[in-house]
C-alpha cells in the first residue's frame, strides 16, 4: 500500500528477539508468581468469559502499577460496563496488581479487575494475545513500546494510547539509534499523552505525530493519598515513639551503604534515632539484613512483625505496597535510586504524605518533578553520604523548617493536579459513545 510505513525494521527486531529467546526466558522465568501461569507469558490467557468489553492498560512493574493507581480507580468508575485488564512484566507488578483486586473486591464487582502478565513479544504470542483479550482499547504506562503487540492491536482495530508518556534523555539517545523501528511503533499510536514539554519533544524527534500528541502533565500528581494510609501511617508514628525517624525509601545496591553510613553519623548526635529502610526489590531483602548486622545495627524486620525497640536502628522494610504508609510514618523521607546511577523514584509519594522530601543528585528518571519541587522550596538534594548526614542532623534541629518543607511539598502536589482528568479526556475520544 502506498505511503505504508516498512516492514524491515520490526522483522529485524522479531529476528533479534528470536535469536536471544533462551535470555529472554530464563528473566522472565524468574518472575514468577504463584497468581499467574507462565504460560501468559505466550499469549495464552483465557477468553473473556461473557461479552462485556475490555479495556487494557499495561504497567512494566510496581512503580508504574503504584502511580497509575488513580487512573485504574478513575477507569473503573468511569466506564461501569467495561472489564479493566491490567498487564504487568514483573512478578513485584502482578503482586500489586493483585492488591488492587482484592481492594476492588471489598467494595464491588471482584471481576471488574483482572491481571496477566504482559506476553513476550514475538509475533505469533502478541497476536494470540490481543485476540484472547479483544480489547477496545490498549493503554500503555510512561515508556512501554511494544513493537509487536501494538501491531497486533492494529491488524485488530484495537485504538491505542501511551499515557503518562515520559522519556528520559537517557533512553531517547538509545532509542534514536533504533530510529526506523521507533518511528514505525509511534506511527502505529493514536494518541500520546506526555507528561512535559521536554519528554513530547523527544517522542516527536522519534517520529510521533505532533497531532496525535498532547502534554496533559504528569499521572504522578494524581496520586490518591487514602484515608487508610493516614490512618495506618498514624498508628505506626504513635508506636515508633518520639525519637527522630527518618525514612529511605526505593534503595539500591550500592546505596543503602551510604544511608546507613549516614545512620550512623545521625546516632552521634541522636542515640535513639531510627531509620526505616525500604529496599526497591525485594529479593535484596534478606541482603540488606545482612549489611545492617554486619555494620552492628540493631535490626527489626516488618515482614516478621518485629516492633523496633530501644536498641534498635534500623526497621527494615521488608514488605509490599507499604512505601507510603512508611513515608507517612517519618519526620524525614529520603527517595532512593538517587545515590547510585539510577535516575531516582517516585519523590511525589513522601510530598503527598506530608513529609520533607530528601534525595540525591541523580534524578534523570524524575526532572521534570524535581523542578517542580525545588521551584516550589520542597525539595533537598545531598550530593554523597556525609552531606545526607549533616542534612539530617540540621533538620531535625530545626522543626520550623521541616514543617516549611513538608507544607511546600504539599503545595506543590496541590498545585500541579489534574493531569487525570486530561487523560481521561483523551482516551474518552478513543472510546466514542462509552
Amino acid at each position: 500500500m502506498a505511503g505504508a510505513p516498512p516492514r524491515w525494521p520490526r522483522w529485524l527486531y522479531s529476528a533479534a528477539l528470536y535469536a536471544l529467546a533462551p535470555l529472554v526466558w530464563w528473566r522472565v522465568w524468574r518472575e514468577h508468581a504463584l497468581t499467574n501461569r507462565r504460560r501468559e507469558r505466550l499469549g495464552l490467557i483465557p477468553p473473556p468469559a461473557d461479552d462485556r468489553p475490555r479495556l487494557w492498560l499495561h504497567c512494566a512493574s510496581v512503580g508504574e502499577v503504584l502511580a497509575a493507581r488513580s487512573l485504574i480507580e478513575a477507569l473503573l468508575e468511569r466506564y461501569p460496563r467495561h472489564r479493566l485488564v491490567v498487564t504487568t512484566m514483573t512478578a513485584t507488578g502482578a503482586a500489586r496488581a493483585h492488591a488492587l483486586i482484592e481492594a476492588q473486591r471489598q467494595v464491588g464487582d471482584p471481576q471488574r479487575l483482572q491481571h496477566f502478565f504482559l506476553p513476550l513479544d514475538f509475533p505469533g504470542a502478541a497476536r494470540r494475545f490481543v485476540a484472547r483479550l479483544r480489547p477496545e482499547l490498549a493503554i500503555f504506562f510512561e515508556t512501554e513500546l511494544w513493537p509487536n503487540l501494538l501491531a497486533a492491536c492494529r491488524r485488530r482495530g484495537v485504538p491505542t494510547a501511551v499515557v503518562n508518556g515520559r522519556l528520559s534523555p537517557r533512553a531517547f539517545h538509545g532509542y534514536r539509534r533504533l530510529r526506523p523501528l521507533m518511528s514505525q511503533v509511534l506511527g502505529r499510536l493514536d494518541w500520546l499523552a506526555a507528561k512535559s514539554r521536554e519528554d513530547a519533544k523527544r517522542f516527536l524527534a522519534l517520529g510521533m505525530a505532533a497531532d496525535r500528541t498532547e502534554v496533559v502533565g504528569s499521572l504522578k500528581y494524581d496520586l490518591r493519598v487514602d484515608a487508610e494510609s493516614v490512618a495506618a501511617s498514624q498508628r505506626l508514628c504513635t508506636r515508633l515513639g518520639a525519637s527522630p525517624v527518618w525514612v529511605a525509601g526505593s534503595t539500591h545496591p550500592g546505596e543503602d551503604e551510604q544511608l546507613l553510613q549516614a545512620h550512623a553519623r545521625l546516632r552521634q548526635h541522636y542515640p535513639t534515632a531510627l531509620l526505616i529502610l525500604v529496599p526497591r526489590h525485594p529479593q535484596r531483602f534478606d541482603a540488606v539484613a545482612a549489611l545492617c548486622q554486619q555494620r552492628d545495627m540493631g535490626l527489626a524486620r516488618r515482614s516478621r512483625q518485629e516492633w523496633p525497640d530501644a536498641r534498635t536502628a534500623v526497621y527494615l522494610g521488608d514488605t509490599m505496597g507499604e512505601l507510603m504508609v512508611l513515608y507517612g510514618a517519618a519526620d524525614l523521607a529520603f527517595v532512593g535510586g538517587s545515590l547510585v546511577p539510577v535516575g531516582g523514584h517516585n519523590l511525589l509519594e513522601p510530598a503527598a504524605m506530608g513529609v520533607p522530601v530528601l534525595s540525591g543528585p541523580e534524578l534523570a528518571n524524575f526532572a521534570d518533578v524535581a523542578e517542580t519541587l525545588r521551584q516550589g522550596g520542597a525539595l533537598i538534594e545531598v550530593a554523597d553520604s556525609e552531606a545526607l548526614a549533616d542534612t539530617l542532623i540540621t533538620l531535625f534541629i530545626d522543626e520550623a523548617e521541616r514543617h516549611r518543607l513538608a507544607d511546600a511539598g504539599l503545595a506543590v502536589v496541590a498545585a500541579n493536579r489534574g493531569a487525570l482528568e486530561r487523560t481521561l479526556s483523551g482516551l474518552s475520544r478513543l472510546l466514542p459513545g462509552k
